[in-house]
């Protein structure tokens, strides 16, 4: 065979022989993605099951927790646990039900962070997203979709609002946390990453200066972490006033509810409560009422909103 085509041949070779091996090599890791980065995640069948992005890292949830050593042989494991306050929404208009929740994961110390994250429920399987911190042993509250067009010029649409209490700016982490805090996040479905919304109210509210005293409540909605939401028949109806001496009134869409209300740390409870006794078709004074008795500890946000939480960690009532 002439020396030149011999060569030519085993050159051909060669190159089929990498190009079939490149065929098959895994895929590109995703073990240190940057911010802005798209992930190449593999879908899962569950959102319990899917991979996150958590710190540039991915983690890989297996019904709901992953176990991974901090380095190998190590006793101590990073652990990260789906939480919940899952907020069920079709986030990129497929007509399919996506999902966020909250995730905790614990670096082998002392802290608990904890992370917002969704999953999309594409057609192959849920794909995971990159994840927002909130912070180290917070007090998670509620998540809910916000409702409206714009926010400062923003579409509304995909907003989930997270609401966390945290501790006063140098407070040792053995105090408990007492600050409300808001925040507003919109998630991108093609990087997978959520984006903060700018709130549509000037400037911020002081919250530590805030009392239960301060001013008249009106009640705006009640949230609870099954993703059912209760709004008032008639915007400014439920008005609640906390007196100084312990004492407090509210005006229903039907009758007066007086009773008395104690107060340790940010705990509270309603008691003693009796109202007037006008039948009134429709009114929502007897769901009312029961939310008051099923406060156990408030908080104050960012917007100027006080907020109650209720029993179980089962969701929050929130006035304006």
């Amino acid at each position: 065979m002439n020396p030149i085509l011999k060569q030519i041949l085993v050159l051909v070779a060669v190159i089929i022989i990498l190009l079939l091996g490149m065929k098959f090599l895994p895929p590109p890791s995703n073990s240190n993605l940057k911010n802005g980065d798209v992930p190449r995640i593999q879908p899962a069948s569950s959102y319990l099951d899917a991979i996150y992005i958590i710190e540039g890292k991915e983690v890989t949830l297996a019904n709901g927790v992953s176990e991974i050593e901090v380095v190998p042989g190590s006793v101590s494991k990073i652990v990260t646990r789906f939480f919940g306050s899952e907020v069920k929404h079709d986030f990129n208009d497929d007509g399919r039900e996506d999902i966020a929740f909250l995730l905790t994961q614990e670096t082998g110390g002392s802290g608990v962070f904890f992370y917002v994250v969704a999953a999309l429920n594409t057609p192959d399987g849920y794909i995971g997203s990159h994840a927002v911190l909130l912070g180290d042993r917070i007090a998670p509250q509620t998540m809910h979709m916000e409702e409206g067009n714009t926010v400062m010029g923003t579409s509304r649409q995909n907003v989930i609002v997270v609401n966390y209490v945290v501790r006063l700016p140098g407070e040792p982490m053995t105090v408990r946390p007492s600050l409300g805090k808001s925040i507003w996040l919109k998630l991108d479905p093609k990087t997978m990453q959520f984006g903060e919304v700018a709130q549509n109210f000037e400037g911020e509210a002081n919250t530590p200066q805030m009392t239960l005293g301060m001013k008249k409540w009106s009640w705006s909605s009640t949230s609870y972490n099954d993703g059912k939401k209760i709004l008032p028949n008639k915007e400014n109806t439920f008005i609640l006033v906390l007196k100084d001496d312990g004492n407090f009134s509210a005006t229903t869409d039907c009758n007066t509810i007086n009773g008395r209300y104690s107060t340790k740390g940010n705990k509270i409870t309603f008691s003693e409560m009796f109202s007037t006794l006008m039948y009134c078709e429709g009114s929502q004074e007897a769901l009312f009422s029961k939310m008051l008795t099923e406060t156990e500890s408030y908080h104050f946000t960012a917007k100027g909103e006080l907020v109650f939480g209720l029993k179980l960690d089962s969701g929050s009532f929130i006035f304006r």
